[in-house]
């Protein structure tokens, strides 16, 4: 049977495609469809302004979202029932939205005001009661009232246990946030003992995915992993690595390094020689950045043993190629170029051409800053030839290669100028051939300022493609500009 995609489905799709103005252009024609079909007020007029709501609030337009919401919710179920369940969802919706604007007065009101409507609607027993407390209990520990969010915390635990529903786990998950916010005292995950091994999965899952999850609850969710799923599980696994990139943000390299060697042993005594690897170098990174420099090259030392052992070139260079920017920084230049040379050497045995043209630029950037500008340039070149464009590396190598050729060690300052020009050559190869007279690309106040120059009236496909090539480019290398 063939399913047609709804226009909600194929929004998403634009959305999912970085094509947020096809996707709001989308959604707003269909709302006019559907009002001129059934007219305002309607339940499919409330269906369809939430469907917008949904599509804006994905795209960043949150005030917009509002509005779209609030239309929803004004279509009462008292004049249509069969609208009941669906308005309690615009109801959570809005009082989300309205929480991400920082309207949290409104939001709280909203989400009391859903929440009561959904205990007249199912019970105070029924899941869907249990569903609504979720975010009331969220916006609760956003404002601090971190009793208000306990108690509406406990009652969604307590209501989803006794419907012996799945969620269970996701209300339990943001409890134990709250109570670790309120101290050390209690156990976060009470009445865990009672999951199947298989929510205690979930229950990790659940977890990992709230931002506000640290290091102390984590380091207790690691406890209760170990003792119910075991230490090599992988959500075991999982939580470990979550640790250990709290450390790296936060800068707490103590607690990183030793959770990467707890996941290191595991792949050893499971011989995963190759997941291990890649978490060697993550311990010797994590040395490096801990400021123990001997730690981080004989954690590189290990690294290319287990390569070696391996047998397969691109490993082999890319451990090479990161043990040589390693020696780079503890400035021992003689071993750095013999680590970055060999990389090169050992990615060229291979098939990994992006690899290939990693260790290039590496390599070439290394010659540079030497003031060996010959060589680097042909390194660099190289590097550029079987890179993508758009690759990080690649940025970064068309950026010293201009300082190259204009006789300068370092083109290190030079990355906005080549993103831009960057930008311009990749609207330039994708728009339809003799559409463009030219491109202009400036970077100014951290952001991008683009004119295009028509060679021709644009057919309507001609200017729809452009149109796309022209998001597709912004959200591309603007990333790229915020990452350098």
């Amino acid at each position: 049977m063939t399913i047609t995609p709804t226009p909600f489905d194929a929004a998403v799709a634009l959305l999912q495609d970085g094509r947020l103005v096809e996707a709001e252009a989308l959604m707003v024609r269909e709302v006019q469809a559907v009002t001129a079909r059934h007219g305002a007020g309607t339940p499919e007029w409330a269906s369809v302004q939430c469907d917008l709501g949904n599509v804006l609030i994905n795209a960043d337009q949150v005030p917009r979202a509002i509005d779209c919401y609030r239309a929803a919710v004004s279509v009462s179920p008292r004049d249509f029932p069969e609208l009941h369940k669906d308005h309690l969802t615009y109801v959570s919706n809005l009082g989300g939205a309205l929480r991400l604007a920082g309207r949290l007065d409104e939001a709280e009101a909203e989400l009391r005001r859903g929440a009561e409507e959904r205990a007249a609607f199912y019970g105070r027993d029924h899941a869907g009661f249990g569903f609504g407390l979720e975010p009331l209990a969220e916006l609760l520990l956003d404002r601090g009232d971190l009793a208000g969010a306990r108690a509406v915390a406990e009652e969604m635990v307590a209501n989803l246990d006794a419907a012996r529903h799945p969620r269970v786990v996701v209300a339990m998950a943001l409890r134990a946030e709250i109570v670790r916010a309120q101290g050390p005292a209690e156990p976060a995950f009470a009445g865990a003992e009672r999951l199947p091994a298989e929510l205690i999965e979930d229950l990790a899952g659940a977890v990992l995915a709230r931002s506000g999850a640290g290091r102390p609850l984590l380091t207790e969710l690691v406890a209760l992993l170990e003792a119910r799923l075991g230490p090599d599980h992988r959500a075991t696994l999982a939580t470990l690595s979550r640790i250990a990139n709290l450390g790296r943000d936060s800068g707490d390299q103590t607690g990183r390094i030793e959770a990467i060697q707890r996941v290191l042993a595991s792949h050893d005594r499971q011989g995963q020689a190759e997941a291990a690897l890649q978490v060697a170098l993550g311990l010797a990174l994590a040395h490096g950045d801990a400021g123990d420099q001997e730690a981080g090259l004989r954690a590189y030392s290990s690294a290319y043993e287990r390569a070696t052992r391996l047998g397969r070139p691109e490993l082999v260079s890319q451990v090479l190629r990161n043990w040589g920017l390693a020696l780079r920084d503890a400035d021992r230049p003689a071993d750095a170029e013999r680590a970055l040379a060999d990389a090169v050497r050992a990615a060229e045995t291979g098939a990994d051409y992006e690899l290939l043209g990693r260790g290039r630029i590496a390599l070439g950037l290394f010659l540079q800053h030497q003031n060996r500008l010959a060589e680097a340039r042909g390194v660099i070149e190289q590097g550029l030839a079987v890179l993508d464009p758009v690759h990080p590396d690649a940025m970064i190598g068309r950026s010293h290669l201009g300082a190259v050729l204009e006789g300068r060690t370092c083109g290190c300052g030079d990355m906005p100028d080549t993103i831009a020009r960057a930008y311009r050559e990749f609207v330039l190869s994708k728009v339809p051939r003799g559409l463009l007279a030219d491109v202009h690309v400036e970077v100014t106040g951290g952001d991008f300022r683009v004119n295009v120059e028509l060679s021709r009236e644009p057919q309507q496909a001609e200017l729809e493609r452009l149109n796309e090539v022209m998001q597709s480019a912004y959200a591309e290398f603007r990333r790229r500009l915020v990452a350098s």
